[in-house]
């Protein structure tokens, strides 16, 4: 049988329990994402990250830390990155009067990009995550709460080119990356977190020359793209995430997208209906598998009745597989592997805080 582990997980606290190890363990399980809930401080995620590897090494140990709001581990050391905006309003900032130098904000941005990845990778790696869920592509349209300021600008050059920038400091610090939500989500006002999915009512096409171009543009150097919980209508009646001809047809195919696709959260509101239909746990990740994703993420669901749902979820996927209705894929496997860091962290806390690129990287966060 072709090996595929395609869920990822969440744990309830801040050390494994007798629980959280068995489903690590079970052979469906590709990794674990952290959350604040998770974090007390860097000796504490160490040794919590640590044990997580001593049941399987080939767990992906992911978290989403952006920058800004969403930076799930604070505190003890770590650096406050800034919000996304932050680095597209330094490349719109040339200076001012005799001082003025068209085109010295955006190469200002550019280095701080860079550093921002660098110092998110260095410190998380240090402290023995592998992966994080970032950056954010969205478009700054002004129309999304849930975007915001974690999006660099409205104009899709400038996200790519800080986008590729803060990916490029990622991988100087061993790290791989996710850009995230294809085809676009800053348009669409709803939170799929709390909502049914938003709608973007605009057509393929212009779809395709705003939000979606970054992704076209970087598509031969992501690592990750995770879809949007959002229906584009005039495209297709089902989300992003949920649909063959977003995921293979313009994102693989079109694009020429080889990396790993994940799927947002399952447990958000806007994952839980298909086709007008309420689904469950499972028939969403069968869905979003036989729509092109390689990894489905199921967040947020060990801390209620004894992570019930996902025992369900393991379970309804293994009968799944059974019953065909999903196949494991090599090639989704691969992928997975090939997001684990291939070395070991260079440096521990104390030795980072004094390594050269790291204090420089430090000196240029906006």
């Amino acid at each position: 049988m072709t090996q595929h582990a395609p869920l990822i997980l969440d744990i309830a606290g801040k050390e494994l329990n007798a629980d959280d190890r068995r489903r690590l363990a079970h052979p469906l399980t590709a990794g674990v994402i952290l959350f604040a809930r998770n974090w007390e401080g860097r000796a504490q995620l160490l040794q919590l990250t640590r044990s997580i590897k001593a049941v399987r090494e080939d767990l992906l140990i992911c978290v989403d830390h952006e920058g800004g709001r969403v930076q799930r581990f604070r505190g003890d050391g770590l650096t406050h990155l800034p919000p996304m905006r932050a680095l597209g309003a330094m490349w719109m900032d040339d200076g001012q009067g005799s001082r003025a130098a068209p085109g010295s904000g955006a190469l200002r941005a550019i280095r701080a990009a860079t550093a921002v990845g660098h110092v998110l990778g260095a410190e998380l790696r240090a402290c023995g995550v592998d992966f994080s869920f970032a950056p954010v592509l969205d478009l700054d349209w002004g129309e999304s709460s849930v975007i915001g300021d974690r999006a660099f600008h409205r104009d899709p050059r400038v996200v790519t080119l800080l986008a590729k920038s803060l990916a490029h400091g990622l991988l100087q610090a061993g790290m791989a990356h996710c850009a995230k939500h294809f085809p676009g989500h800053g348009f669409a006002q709803a939170d799929s977190h709390t909502e049914q999915a938003s709608i973007d009512g605009r057509d393929l096409e212009t779809i395709l020359a705003a939000d979606a171009a970054p992704y076209a543009w970087l598509s031969s150097m992501l690592c990750g793209v995770m879809p949007a919980h959002v229906i584009y209508p005039q495209v297709d009646s089902r989300p992003a995430g949920f649909s063959r001809r977003w995921l293979q047809d313009i994102l693989r195919r079109r694009m020429r997208f080889h990396g790993a696709i994940f799927s947002d959260d399952l447990g958000m509101e806007g994952a839980r209906h298909i086709d007008g239909q309420a689904v469950s746990h499972t028939d969403a990740a069968v869905a979003a598998l036989a729509a092109g994703c390689d990894l489905v993420l199921l967040c947020n669901q060990s801390v209620a009745d004894a992570g019930r749902a996902l025992d369900e979820c393991m379970a309804g996927l293994e009968k799944a597989r059974v019953e065909r209705r999903w196949r494991p894929r090599a090639d989704s496997q691969a992928r997975r592997l090939a997001l684990l860091p291939r070395t070991p962290s260079l440096f521990a806390w104390d030795a980072l805080m004094r390594q050269p690129a790291y204090c420089e990287a430090q000196a240029l966060l906006p």
